[in-house]
């Protein structure tokens, strides 16, 4: 009974939220809330709960505060000179443009929010792909797989769910699987680079008048974290993203919150804070709170200031803690009533034993498909733990099973469940069937390089 409850919770939530019939946070807290009672243990609801959000306290601390740090560092122009170098560099060239659009894209996507992203990237490089006459979906497909790899960022959203699901420290689940995803984005930029060449090669009979370089007052930015979140970006039919409720903000150069004499230090800052993350010295919440105290403090040293930056992200912190701190409530619920462990005995029953130890590749494989066809909420709070208590029955660890679980982000950015793919496809004009046809081949071959070289490596 508890196995057939456990997989009806889980479908329940996945398709509440995939219809858009209620939001994740509300999802991840009534539906488990509901089971819970119908599983005759309402009566301890509160103690899961409770001991879910201790365990998810580090990872909602960590999410906070990167997103108060990244925002800032946007908001002091940390990365207006990289944009305007990238620019400096594509000049006319078809291939340079391209592989231009994969570092942008990768630059950017260190703040952790695919929406930034593809507005800085688009709002870039879009004159010069139709100034040249270039495939606006090479620069899609190439933008999009580009975020994809480097959304498994600890503040990205997906390691920081499958930390939250398995009850994991971000840091372990993520920085050995840096050598691989650095193979991934390698990948994309050969694949950028290819792509830049077939763009050059067909255009190549053309005369191209020297292209003006595009000004930053264009640029659009919404600093935050998290990729699934809902934007008032355009839907697929195109628009203008972030008009009436002035979700976006422009890059304005002249903006007030610039702090050009701060640069280096700010450079410095970062540079050195996401080496002590990658080092391990220490936790990498306890980083991101220290990080985020010396760039408000630095930079806006009189308290209306640093009240009005914080209150500038205070959304997208709010938005991310809730929706970690809801998800206590779903993998409290389906831990502590004993679902999860009924569900992964049935699934460990269902694959084939000479499978069984190797449950981390076939949680790499699934993936792919799982994250592509469903949202990063319903994969990683409903399906992860079940894959990990299967794995664990065959002597997997966890760990393991969360690495692999990262391998499927690069197709996932492109999934129609994804709201920021939307902000793409609408800045850019491309009609998103297109996108589709055209980015899900080569996003899904950069998955399995991923997940390769986590195998080569040893990692997976």
């Amino acid at each position: 009974m508890l196995t057939i409850l456990g997989f009806a919770m889980i479908a329940t939530f996945l398709v509440l939220i995939m219809m858009k019939k209620m939001s994740p946070i509300a999802a991840l807290v009534l539906i488990p809330a509901l089971f819970c009672v119908l599983v005759g243990q309402g009566a301890q609801l509160g103690d899961y709960v409770l001991e879910g959000v201790g365990n998810l306290a580090p990872t909602a601390a960590m999410l906070m505060f990167a997103i108060v740090y990244f925002g800032v560092m946007i908001d002091v122009g940390l990365f207006d000179p990289i944009v305007r170098g990238i620019l400096r560099f594509c000049k006319a060239d078809p291939l340079r443009v391209v592989v231009g659009t994969a570092v942008l894209a990768a630059i950017v996507s260190l703040d952790g929010d695919g929406s930034t992203t593809f507005m800085i990237t688009v709002s870039a490089m879009y004159p010069l792909y139709k100034r040249l006459k270039m495939s606006l979906v090479v620069m899609t497909g190439v933008a999009a797989t580009a975020n994809g790899v480097m959304n498994t960022l600890p503040w990205g959203g997906p390691t920081a769910r499958a930390a939250t699901a398995l009850k994991l420290d971000a840091g372990d689940i993520f920085v050995p699987m840096i050598p691989a995803l650095g193979a991934g984005l390698l990948f994309v930029l050969l694949l950028a680079y290819v792509l830049g060449r077939r763009e050059r090669t067909r255009l190549g009979h053309l005369t191209l008048d020297e292209v003006p370089e595009p000004h930053t007052e264009t640029v659009l930015v919404k600093a935050g974290g998290g990729e699934d979140r809902p934007t008032a970006a355009a839907g697929p039919a195109g628009g203008s993203p972030g008009d009436a409720d002035g979700t976006f903000q422009g890059l304005d150069p002249n903006r007030p919150t610039l702090r050009p004499r701060l640069y280096w230090f700010n450079a410095v800052l970062t540079v050195a804070l996401l080496t002590a993350m990658i080092m391990e010295l220490l936790p990498i919440p306890v980083l991101f709170l220290i990080g985020a105290a010396l760039a408000l403090t630095v930079n806006f040293p009189h308290m209306p200031d640093q009240k009005a930056r914080v209150a500038a992200h205070a959304d997208n912190v709010l938005n991310v803690a809730g929706m970690v701190f809801a998800a206590a409530v779903f993998t409290g619920v389906l831990t502590g009533t004993g679902m999860v462990k009924h569900m992964a005995d049935w699934l460990v029953g269902a694959v084939p034993e000479a499978m069984g130890p190797h449950m981390a590749l076939v949680t790499g494989l699934l993936s792919l498909p799982l994250t592509y066809f469903m949202s990063n909420d319903g994969f990683y709070f409903g399906v992860l733990p079940v894959l990990a208590e299967a794995g664990a029955a065959h002597g997997v660890s966890p760990l393991e099973i969360a690495r692999a679980s990262l391998v499927g982000q690069a197709l996932h950015m492109s999934s129609p469940l994804v709201p920021a793919v939307y902000v793409l496809v609408g800045m850019a004009k491309v009609e998103f069937g297109d996108h589709t046809r055209f980015t899900v081949k080569w996003a899904a071959l950069t998955s399995l390089v991923v997940l390769g070289a986590g195998i080569l490596l040893g990692i997976i």
